[in-house]
């Protein structure tokens, strides 16, 4: 499992997120206060506060490489 800020602050940027995470057969959450959303749902993405960085947890994968280059964009330090 690995845990990475990630920043989906416009309508653009959250329908590219879950477009390029939706590719992958892995589970991923978003985790933002007491609020945790499977990131592949655009409408329980916009049920969280996009002003700041979100948590991503992306479960186990054997394509974590790909999956963190291809999600590159959103990364926040």
């Amino acid at each position: 499992m690995k845990t990475v800020r990630v920043c989906l602050d416009s309508i653009d940027k959250v329908k590219g997120f879950v477009n390029d995470i939706s590719r992958f057969n892995t589970d991923f959450d978003l985790i933002s206060g007491r609020y945790v959303i499977d990131a592949k749902s655009i409408m329980g993405i916009f049920s969280l506060d996009l002003s700041k960085p979100i948590e991503l947890t992306i479960h186990e994968s054997d394509e974590m490489d790909e999956i963190l280059k291809i999600i590159q964009p959103y990364i926040v330090d």
